[in-house]
C-alpha cells in the first residue's frame, strides 16, 4: 500500500473553485481599495490567483497590515498563540468590518 501525500494544497477542492455565479475577476472596488498599515483585513483566498495565494489554514482568518511589499501587502496573523506574517497580494484579502463597542447605561 502506497502512503497517501499531504501536499501544499491537500483536500483543498472548495477554495480552488468557483461557484457558476461567481466566475470571472472580482469587483474593481475590492480591488482598488487601498489598505493602510494597522488596517484589519479578513483573508479570503480568490482562486482566479491562486500563485498569490496564502496557504489554505489561513482562509477566514483576521489579520493586521503591518507592511507592504511591491503589490503585495504583510499581513500579521495569529494561530493559537503564535504569531505568523504571511505575504499576499490585495485579491485574497478584504477589510474587516470593525464593530463600535456598545456601552451599557445603567438607568
Amino acid at each position: 500500500m502506497v502512503k497517501r501525500t499531504h501536499g501544499f494544497w491537500y483536500k483543498s477542492r472548495k477554495l480552488r473553485r468557483k461557484h457558476p455565479r461567481e466566475r470571472g475577476l472580482r469587483g474593481l472596488s475590492r480591488l482598488l481599495y487601498e489598505y493602510k498599515i494597522g488596517d484589519r483585513v479578513h483573508i479570503d483566498i480568490d482562486p482566479t490567483f491562486i500563485r498569490t495565494a496564502p496557504h489554505r489554514r489561513y482562509q477566514g482568518k483576521t489579520g493586521v497590515i503591518i507592511g507592504k511589499r511591491g503589490r503585495a501587502y504583510l499581513i500579521e496573523v495569529y494561530l493559537g498563540k503564535k504569531r505568523k506574517i504571511i505575504i499576499t497580494t490585495p485579491e485574497h484579502i478584504k477589510p474587516a468590518k470593525t464593530v463600535a463597542p456598545t456601552m451599557k447605561t445603567s438607568s
